[in-house]
């Protein structure tokens, strides 16, 4: 099943996320998109934190593959997104996008595969269905405002030159 479900949030690069050149450390990398999927859960009434302590479920990393594109250095802002590209039985398949919300210019982009699992009591995992409610959550949220935009192309996303780092 394919969906066009996206969800995006902007965040600063802070100290120790890039070398001087702007290369992003690549854990720096997952963790941002990381962090935008937990946002997108927690939007959609799935905070992760709750699922693991409610549910004893979770999503764990399947797969990952990300490049870096451009620089994006201490106090630069950045438009990470996620857009579901594929969700099946128990995956989720996201595309990982990650942009300078000053300039437009891509920072990375990359993929990853989420695995729904439960967390038996020994610790294990083991891969599970996931639920029928949290897939029509995921499918159904063209109905929330910052879903679903082009932020590339959005004008009340962009933000006018000049404008950098802290709030």
């Amino acid at each position: 099943m394919s969906t066009t479900a996206m969800y995006w949030k902007e965040i600063t690069v802070n100290w120790g996320e890039s070398d001087p050149f702007g290369l992003v450390y690549y854990p720096r990398i997952v963790a941002w998109f990381n962090d935008t999927e937990h946002d997108f859960f927690r939007t959609i009434g799935f905070p992760i934190d709750q699922m693991i302590k409610n549910d004893r479920t979770t999503f764990v990393m399947g797969d990952i593959h990300f490049r870096f594109i451009g620089p994006a250095a201490y106090g630069d802002r950045v438009a990470t997104s996620v857009t579901l590209a594929k969700l099946g039985e128990r995956t989720l398949h996201w595309n990982c996008k990650a942009i300078n919300a000053v300039t437009g210019a891509l920072v990375t982009e990359g993929t990853a595969t989420r695995v729904y699992a439960r967390i038996n009591e020994d610790g294990t995992l083991n891969s599970a269905v996931i639920p029928e409610k949290m897939r029509k959550a995921l499918t159904g949220t063209g109905l929330l405002s910052h879903l679903n935009q082009d932020i590339e192309r959005d004008p009340e996303y962009r933000h006018p030159p000049g404008m950098r780092g802290g709030n």
